[in-house]
């Protein structure tokens, strides 16, 4: 992925990565873990749940339970952005500035020089993207909770609970784009970066 074009012909760049190094404590890792495990895994067991219909509902039990799971844990991370370590907090790394915008832009042109951008974690296109995953999840995480708490499995839903289901059905287009702009962020980092998923998952300190 480091390749820089000189006269037509690509050469590998050598310069040293200028990318801080970063260390994620391990409540932050498990917070990630949890959610990447359980977002997952709710997202997948969404088709399931349209079984909740029936008299038996067992599709719909396994991911609504799976969702509130991801709920709690999508919780402790929005409460961990405003007290946790500086490199996890909203304040330092949420893309809503101009110049973060910005950033992000110079980030996704020096991905079509076919370069890594050398940013922290949570700056730049990095930091959009995880924005957008956190915005995501929050929206699937309001919608199902309310669908945990009022719809009754058995009878189709109705009324105000039945558009809450089509709004949470949103998620089933919005997560696999999220899902595919982070894992391929991921795939590169593992090959050309600095591997910082294996941090994440405890596979390395």
């Amino acid at each position: 992925m480091e390749l820089v074009n000189q006269k037509s012909a690509p050469i590998i760049d050598n310069s040293p990565d200028l990318t801080p190094k970063e260390e994620f404590d391990y409540f932050t890792r498990f917070l990630h873990a949890g959610l990447a495990v359980g977002g997952t895994l709710a997202w997948v067991t969404g088709e399931l749940a349209g079984d909740y219909k029936k008299a038996s509902h067992l599709g719909f039990t396994v991911h609504s339970w799976l969702g509130i799971t991801v709920s709690l844990f999508l919780l402790l991370r929005i409460m961990y952005g405003f007290w946790g370590p500086s490199n996890v907090r909203f304040a330092d790394w949420c893309p809503c500035t101009r110049e973060r915008l910005l950033a992000a832009w110079e980030d996704v042109q020096t991905l079509l020089r076919l370069q890594l951008p050398q940013r922290a974690s949570h700056d730049g296109l990095k930091g959009l993207i995880q924005g957008f995953g956190l915005l995501v999840f929050s929206w699937q995480a309001l919608t199902g909770s309310l669908l945990f708490n009022y719809l009754q499995p058995g009878a189709k839903a109705r009324g105000v609970i039945h558009f809450i289901k089509e709004i949470h059905e949103i998620g089933n287009w919005l997560i696999p784009i999220f899902l595919g702009l982070h894992l391929t962020g991921t795939l590169l980092d593992a090959i050309w970066g600095e591997q910082k998923w294996r941090r994440m998952f405890f596979l390395q300190e």
